[in-house]
Parts: structure tokens; sequence; C-alpha cells
């Protein structure tokens, strides 16, 4: 006998049960736009008059921030005003978004008023730093839902990290400072072509003694061996860059370029003579860019080429590597100073 319960049913005969579903989909995206020296924009410029930032693409649209310094009228000569600015795109598109300033920690602060804003600008050397967080609502779509069963996110990172953390199957040892680390020679053959090497390779190490890295401190080769089976990191910056020099060593490129990114992010007047010595050590090309590019904007390329950090480490460098380095140094301030 039919169970009626469970299908409806219709002169005898079962219906057939389909789902539809309406879905309203996002992009969302983040810009940020600094603005070195805004004293000298603010009170000079005149209400109405404005800046704006690069565009930027996101939804289909061309979006930028546009700041009035003075105020976009007559009532706002108290506050700098900010807007999203729709650059290209269709009309009435759909839209939430947010805008924050940025202290040099990265804090978020929502206030535009020019009294509370000078604290601001004497933290950050003179710079306004503004990010705009921008979601685009894209139109609604109805698809037909063909099953119910939700497949879950891939997890393949958690189980390598706890592989790792749970040590079944190790089959190589490293001995770093006295501290010993298990792992499986497969993955880090697989993800170091200098590991596939040490490990595989004509000099391979023998797996009865734990192979010994006297270059490294622990907790750096810790966050080197969680990268490679999880593609993770999450150091802060004076870790990344004994991670950056770590990663060049084992031939580790994503990881390289991760902490290079990041490095690129955090320049300042402290750390960009140690960051850009850095650079020039393991041939980073655009974090040099980088560095180079922040001491030509700050205008205090004898101040920073004369702190303790650049010259530690300059000693550290061949002779025509430190010549070249000065020589970048001064000819990126020259060539900024002529524009």
């Amino acid at each position: 006998m039919a169970n009626n319960s469970t299908s409806p049913v219709n002169h005898g005969q079962c219906l057939s049960d389909t789902w539809s579903r309406c879905v309203t989909g996002t992009v969302t995206a983040a810009h940020t736009f600094e603005l070195t020296n805004f004293s000298l924009l603010e009170g000079s410029m005149g209400i109405g008059k404005y800046v704006d930032s690069s565009t930027f693409s996101v939804g289909g649209h061309d979006w930028n921030i546009r700041v009035y310094p003075d105020g976009w009228k007559e009532d706002d000569d108290d506050y700098v005003s900010v807007f999203l600015n729709l650059e290209r795109g269709a009309v009435g598109v759909r839209v939430k978004y947010s805008m924050s300033s940025l202290d040099k920690h990265g804090h978020v602060s929502k206030y535009m008023d020019k009294c509370k804003l000078q604290p601001l600008l004497d933290l950050n050397n003179g710079c306004f730093t503004i990010r705009c967080d921008l979601t685009v609502i894209q139109d609604p779509r109805t698809e037909a839902v063909a099953s119910t069963i939700v497949v879950p996110q891939p997890n393949l990172q958690q189980h390598f990290e706890h592989m790792l953390k749970d040590g079944r199957g190790t089959d190589v040892t490293f001995s770093v400072a006295g501290e010993l680390f298990r792992a499986h020679r497969c993955v880090l053959a697989a993800r170091s072509l200098v590991f596939q090497a040490e490990l595989f390779g004509p000099v391979k190490e023998e797996a009865t003694q734990p192979i010994r890295i006297d270059d490294m401190e622990p907790t750096i080769f810790e966050a080197l061996l969680h990268f490679i089976y999880t593609d993770r990191c999450n150091e802060d910056n004076v870790t990344s860059q004994h991670l950056l020099t770590a990663a060049d060593q084992h031939g580790v490129d994503m990881l390289r370029l991760t902490c290079e990114v990041r490095l690129c992010r955090s320049i300042d007047l402290l750390t960009v003579g140690t960051t850009l010595a850095l650079a020039e050590r393991h041939h980073c090309i655009q974090l040099k860019d980088a560095c180079l590019e922040f001491i030509a904007s700050q205008d205090m390329v004898g101040a920073i080429m004369e702190t303790d950090g650049f010259k530690h480490l300059l000693t550290n460098l061949p002779f025509h590597h430190e010549r070249d380095l000065r020589q970048d140094c001064r000819r990126k301030s020259r060539s900024t100073l002529k524009v």
C-alpha cells in the first residue's frame, strides 16, 4: 500500500517533488587610499575640490574613493568628506559599503572630524589612509535545486595539519637548536626542491640520525613546516623577515612570496632599512622597489641609511651589493624629487 504521507497523490498518481531557489549573490572587495602630507591639501584646496584614488573594479563596475579635504559643501567645512564614486557601470547598481580611517597599527576608527583628524595625522607622519569595504549586490537569479545534499568545503589542509601534529607515519627528524621536529619525507620533497634533493637525491641524508639545522630558530622552522603542510602563514612582520630567509634557503617559493607581500604592506620608518637590505640579499625585486618608493616618498634617504638596522645588514652584503644598494636609494630619491 502506498505511503501517502511522503508523496502527494493526484488521482492515484505520485506527483514529482521539485525544488527551486532564488539566489542573490554578492561580490566583496576592499580598496585602501593613502594620502601623504594630508595637511598640505587641507585648507588649501577649497570647498568642493577633491582628489580621487585610482580606479578599482568590483562586481563588473569601476569605482574610486573621492576625498574632499575641505568639505563637499559649505555645511561640511569642518569635516573631511569622503565618497564612493561610480566611474563606469550600470546606473542603479545596489551596494553596501563602509569607509574607515586607519591608524598605523591597522585599527579602524570611524571619525572624519578635522579636529579629531590631526592627532591621527601626527601618529602617521602626516599620512591619512582611508579604507573602503565594498559589497556589490548582484541581480537575483532563480535556479533549480538538483539535490539537497551539501558537499562540505575541501579540508585537505586540516588533514595535513593534523598529520604533522599527530606525528603518525613520520620518517625524518630535524634537530633545530636542540629541539626535534618530525615530518614526512614525501610531503617535504613534493613542496620543496631543496628538501627533495636533501632527502632523495644522490647525497640524501640517512634516516637513522636527525638532520641538523644550524642557521635557524626553532620557531621559524616550525612555521616553515606549518606552511609546507597547510599553505597558511600567521606570523607577525618581524618573524616574516626570518621566515622569508628560511623560505628562500629551502626553495619554498609560495612562502617566500607570501612573506614578501606581507613585508611590502608593513613598511615604515623603523623597518624600511632592514627590510630593504633583506630584499637586496634575497633578490626580492618587488619588496626592494616598495622600500625604495617609501624612502623616496619620505625624503629621508640619508637618515634611513644611517640607522643601526640598515648598517648591520649591509655588513653582511658583498661590497658590490652594498654599493649598488646605496646608489639605488639615492637614484630613487633624485627621480622622485624631479617629479
